[in-house]
């Protein structure tokens, strides 16, 4: 007895032990795209000598809708992008609104109590100066 060759235009599918996961994984995140996030603005952070300095865009932000926090190494800016009132119907939008949030960890070694933030120009730049200890210096030799 001779089984018939089965011919078919689709490749079987092979059996994915993962594809539930997946699956769900899809459609979890499906229903969480409902909810606002906070989104996270561009940011450069650079070291100097003296200091970290943290450069975020913040274009159309008020200083009053800014706040910039430090707990435990941790600089958080947030703030939020206000919804302009508009006449007629919005036909596209690429501008940002809304809830934003940038974090980083700031490395041992800083004056917290010296961390100054200045708003210009939509360039929000939040200089953490270096704890006196954490700059380096040359030790000289001596000869004994």
């Amino acid at each position: 007895m001779t089984l018939p060759a089965v011919r078919t235009s689709r490749p079987l599918a092979s059996w994915d032990p993962f594809r539930d996961f997946d699956d769900l994984y899809r459609r979890l995140g499906l229903v969480r795209a409902d909810q606002p996030r906070a989104w996270v603005p561009a940011a450069d952070v650079s070291e100097t000598d003296d200091a970290y300095v943290v450069e975020i865009e913040v274009p159309g932000v008020a200083r009053e809708n800014i706040s910039v926090d430090v707990a435990a190494n941790r600089l958080t800016v947030s703030g939020e992008v206000a919804e302009t009132g508009r006449e007629g119907s919005l036909r596209h939008r690429t501008r940002r609104t809304g809830q934003f949030r940038y974090a980083v960890t700031l490395p041992r070694g800083v004056e917290q109590d010296a961390i100054a933030a200045e708003l210009a120009d939509g360039v929000l730049t939040v200089r953490v100066p270096k704890s006196a200890s954490a700059t380096p210096r040359r030790i000289e030799i001596t000869e004994k």
